[in-house]
Parts: C-alpha cells; structure tokens; sequence
C-alpha cells in the first residue's frame, strides 16, 4: 500500500507542477505537459512490478498508437474556445472526439495485425 501511496504522490505533484507552471508560462507549462513524463512514469512503475521485457515492449508499442488518436483534441479545444464555447463544453467535445477515435484505432489496429 505504501507503494502505491508513493506511485500516487510523484504522479501527482507532476500533474500540480505542470498546472501551476502553466499559469504563468502557458507555453513552457504546454511544453512540459506535452512531454511523455506519464508513459515514462507509467512504464518505470510496470518495470518495477512486472520486469518483464515483452510485456514492457507491448505496453510501449501500444502507448504510440494511442497517443495518435489523442492529439486531435489538442487542436479541437483551441478551436473551440476561440469561437466562444465555454471550456467545459469544449473539454467534454475534445474527450467524445478522443473516445471516438480510440475505438477507430483499435478497429483499425486490429486490421493490420497490431495488438493494442
């Protein structure tokens, strides 16, 4: 449980790290966020319960397909909040887009061999 604890804080004072700094360098704070700091954690926390190198390259192969269908929403959102929509509106389209195009990869994945 103490573990997990730990897992928890460190992943969480980077997503605090990464809002605060935003706040006043939205850019440098876009581009600390933008950088694979929750795969990387993500994949050093599975490396430490499970070392298991297949299983590792898996998980790493599958995180870049995934992350494609994710980066739409980063120009939807803008888009949207640029045209008056409020944010909280914006935020939900930008997650349905996301959703939606997660289940079209991973019909399209399977489709080409690609175990996601």
């Amino acid at each position: 449980m103490l573990y997990f604890v730990l897992k928890a804080t460190i992943s969480g004072l980077l997503i605090a790290a990464v809002s605060t700094l935003a706040k006043r360098y939205p850019g440098f704070g876009a581009l600390v966020a933008s950088l694979p700091l929750v795969s990387v954690l993500g994949m050093i926390w599975l490396w430490r319960d499970r070392p298991d190198a297949g299983n590792m390259a898996a998980h790493a192969e599958a995180t870049f397909w995934y992350v494609l269908p994710s980066l739409p929403m980063f120009l939807l959102i803008p888009a949207l909040l640029r045209q008056g929509v409020s944010f909280w509106i914006a935020l939900a389209a930008g997650c349905a887009l996301t959703i939606v195009l997660y289940v079209v990869m991973t019909l399209v994945a399977s489709r080409f061999g690609l175990q996601l």
